[in-house]
């Protein structure tokens, strides 16, 4: 079973960035698996950015459900984000049920292999309960799947504009 480091937090608290220097703190040629669906030019834009800032140190993998398929073999692995990440499973799933036991599942798989993961994910929940029915079950789901990751991290670190405060 390898390591499992969860880091979480709002839009904008530098939970990214945050992840990078510490993946690339544990190692030289860390691989980066990016999670989004590209919807519009807008985010497109946001991976763009991203993708800029990193070097290339980074072994770069786009793989937007089934992380399972992916091989760090004993390296480290940040996977930015389980937001974008459940949001690609919600959007097809039966309810929200299934689409939580989708990424359990999946999740498992990943991590029974050895190596390093680094986890990003939003606190979406930590403000007022949405008008939006859609929004409040993909907060519910989101709320469900950072429980069960952080349940089986082995630290958890949350960001508040830009400091890293760890929580386990």
């Amino acid at each position: 079973m390898g390591r499992i480091i969860l880091i979480t937090g709002g839009q904008r608290s530098g939970k990214s960035q945050y992840a990078e220097q510490l993946a690339l703190s544990l190692s030289a040629d860390p691989i980066y698996v990016a999670t989004a669906h590209v919807w519009d030019d807008e985010f497109r834009q946001r991976v763009l950015r991203h993708q800029e800032r990193r070097g290339s140190e980074w072994t770069n993998i786009e793989e937007e459900r089934r992380l399972s398929r992916i091989d760090i073999s004993d390296g480290v692995a940040l996977i930015d984000c389980l937001t974008l990440w459940a949001t690609n499973f919600f959007s097809d799933a039966t309810g929200v049920d299934d689409a939580l036991q989708q990424l359990k599942t999946e999740f498992d798989n990943f991590t029974k292999q050895d190596g390093t993961m680094i986890f990003v994910t939003n606190e979406i929940g930590s403000g007022g309960v949405s008008t939006n029915d859609v929004q409040r079950h993909f907060t519910d789901l989101l709320g469900w799947l950072n429980q069960y990751v952080a349940q089986r991290a082995d630290e958890v670190i949350l960001m508040v504009s830009g400091i890293a405060v760890k929580i386990k």
